[in-house]
């Protein structure tokens, strides 16, 4: 039996073996890919421009982090506060309720 032909296949398969366990590990870890051509691409084959459409999404995007630290400060103190009338002494808060009440 002739087993010569098994060399070049064992090379395909090991080649072909390991692009695809580089692509799954660069996918895993969030990676940009690349495709037939080279080029590099997202996980979800976004290619990565500064088009008109990208920059509004930029802006959008900033816009809501904005907003969202803006609220996660606001709720931080809130908390803050509702952590100290929840551990303060009774006889405290009710002085200091008396002394907002007098104003």
């Amino acid at each position: 039996m002739d087993m010569g032909w098994m060399v070049p296949v064992g090379v395909v398969g090991a080649m072909s073996a390991s692009h695809a366990f580089r692509t799954w590990v660069r996918a895993k870890h969030g990676y940009p890919l690349e495709d037939e051509k080279g080029s590099k691409r997202g996980a979800l084959g976004y290619r990565g421009g500064t088009g008109p459409d990208d920059q509004r999404k930029v802006e959008l995007l900033s816009n809501e982090n904005e907003r969202l630290t803006g609220q996660v400060s606001r709720l931080e103190e809130r908390i803050a506060v509702l952590e100290r009338i929840a551990t303060d002494p009774a006889e405290r808060t009710a002085r200091e309720i008396e002394a907002l009440r007098d104003r």
